[in-house]
């Protein structure tokens, strides 16, 4: 005897998690902030860093997918110039072309 009804789980869908939602605006905030302070890679890496990765959590929650997708583009951005920033200091620095102070 076999139904025609359809088959239901009984295990309801889980509500996206409510800091998804924070993840992405934080990965977004980060990412701008971070535009500012790539000029310093001692805070821009590290604030990039962590900006990537609350963009990749933040993409768990579809409503917010392109704020955490904006978020990781711009903390991208701010990475890749904060490690321009700090290979171009370290070689000024190794040819002792870098900043003195006067005595």
């Amino acid at each position: 005897m076999e139904s025609n009804q359809p088959q239901f789980s009984s295990s309801p869908v889980p509500a996206p998690n409510g800091n998804a939602k924070i993840m992405a605006i934080a990965s977004l905030v980060l990412g701008v902030i971070n535009l500012c302070a790539w000029f310093l890679p001692i805070c821009g890496i590290p604030l990039s860093l962590i900006g990537l990765g609350l963009g990749f959590f933040g993409m768990k929650d579809q409503s917010q997918k392109t704020l955490a997708i904006i978020g990781m583009v711009l903390c991208g951005l701010g990475l890749l110039a904060g490690c321009v920033n700090a290979g171009i200091g370290v070689y000024m620095g190794l040819n002792g072309n870098g900043f003195q102070f006067a005595p």
